[in-house]
């Protein structure tokens, strides 16, 4: 595995570009070494500068869930180019995408489209005040929502724990009416809930991709909504991550619920910058033009990524591949598993739908606690041997890893052999630290 032209790359952005990247995972940090820079994609490989190829199981975080560069999606792009790229004003593309994404969704009557899933909570969140007249917002440890001062806090281990910025530049004042909660513990929100009457709302991953894959449980869910539903508190779900990946839709109907607002990103742009929130007409009248919640962008709706969102919830639809997912998501989780205890390594192994994540550890992964406990240096090892073994793999612990319906048997061949020899270099690097 040759990085020759990347370490150039990195060392050259360093002058000009902030870390030479423009989103800090893509740095490395986590695991170590130097990032890999690509230069193009197709189906379900990645070809890095250097011209190493991979399997991807990155996707983008998610959006290319057809494989790169999929024939129609591609088809439908460039015929949007020939029109323009911005116009500022109105399109027909809006119109039809919004109608896909509301007659996915239950509840949902109407949306906006944004151009990032970050613009979209931030939106959510100011739609919730504006609709309920409070200020304070519950999250959860270990979900991330965007880069939003109020979102950027840090929890402790109590269940009460006062909200601290978990960034620099974030004022200890815009994070003053956010509440932390720990994910699948009903008891941390009902200690809010019963200290404050003045909640706007509970935003929560329905499934967490950040610290991982974790499931909340049914009671937790369903327990959740019911209590927010009593109180008046509007449950925003953030399915950025989630939206189309486990079923055409989102994973809230898998659960047996219905948020109250939902926001979405990644496939609905099919691989292009976008967002959305969406809900019922009571609360999404509340928005400009049509209420008093200001929220305005230059290039939302932009058409190129309306182009590529229609075309790729198309074919989505025709596809209906989410069985096919599951199925997928199983052989890979068993090719952990096996080679886990083939070579004695502790490994969980957390998947819903097309997303996945191993887990270092002996721990039942359900929070972002137990998350923690996971052991980074083995992941370290694990990532890069796969890397070096043509698995692009997220460089962290705590990101999932995505499936594409582009994925081959061939491929899961491949990864299956990866793993195996993955697994073994943790283990020997384990037995070399006793």
């Amino acid at each position: 595995m040759h990085l020759e032209k990347s370490i150039e790359l990195y060392t050259k952005g360093q002058k000009n570009l902030v870390g030479a990247v423009n989103s800090p995972v893509r740095a490395f940090k986590s695991v170590g070494g130097f990032p890999v820079f690509i230069d193009h994609a197709k189906g379900s490989k990645i070809f890095d500068v250097d011209g190493n190829e991979y399997i991807d199981l990155v996707l983008s975080y998610g959006p290319m869930i057809l494989g790169h560069r999929h024939e129609k999606v591609e088809r439908s792009i460039k015929k949007a180019l020939k029109k323009g790229y911005s116009f500022g004003a109105s399109t027909n593309k809006e119109i039809k995408l919004a109608k896909m994404v509301c007659d996915a969704f239950p509840g949902m009557d109407k949306v906006r489209f944004v151009n990032s899933g970050t613009e979209a909570v931030l939106s959510a969140i100011r739609l919730a005040r504006a609709y309920t007249g409070f200020n304070k917002i519950i999250k959860f440890s270990g979900c991330y929502h965007g880069h939003m001062d109020a979102l950027l806090v840090a929890a402790g281990s109590g269940l009460a724990t006062l909200s601290l910025p978990g960034s620099a530049g974030v004022p200890d004042e815009a994070v003053k009416n956010t509440l932390i909660a720990e994910y699948n513990n009903l008891d941390s929100v009902q200690k809010h809930i019963d200290e404050n009457q003045d909640i706007a709302a509970v935003i929560i991953e329905p499934i967490a991709g950040n610290m991982g894959v974790i499931e909340p449980s049914q009671e937790f869910i369903q327990k959740l909504r019911s209590i927010t539903q009593e109180k008046g508190i509007l449950l925003i779900a953030d399915e950025v991550m989630t939206g189309f990946r486990s079923k055409f839709g989102g994973a809230q109907e898998l659960l047996g619920i219905q948020a109250d607002i939902t926001c979405l990103g990644k496939v609905i742009g099919g691989g292009f910058p976008v967002g959305a929130y969406g809900a019922r007409n009571e609360i999404m009248e509340m928005v400009a033009p049509l209420g008093a919640m200001y929220q305005a962008g230059t290039l939302s709706g932009n058409p190129i990524a309306m182009a590529g969102g229609i075309a790729t919830l198309k074919e989505l639809k025709k596809q209906n591949p989410y069985k096919a997912f599951n199925k997928k998501a199983d052989k890979i989780k068993n090719m952990l598993l096996s080679a886990a205890e083939k070579h004695g390594v502790a490994l969980q192994v957390n998947h819903f739908g097309s997303m996945i994540n191993p887990f270092f550890t002996d721990k039942t992964v359900t929070d972002f606690s137990s998350a923690q406990s996971c052991n980074t240096d083995s992941f370290k090892v694990f990532f890069w041997q796969m890397m070096e073994h043509g698995v692009f793999l997220p460089p962290s612990q705590f990101e999932a890893w995505f499936l594409s319906s582009a994925l081959s048997k061939k491929d899961l061949k491949n990864i299956e052999i990866a793993i195996d020899i993955a697994m073994a270099k943790v283990s020997e690097k384990q037995i070399e630290k006793k």
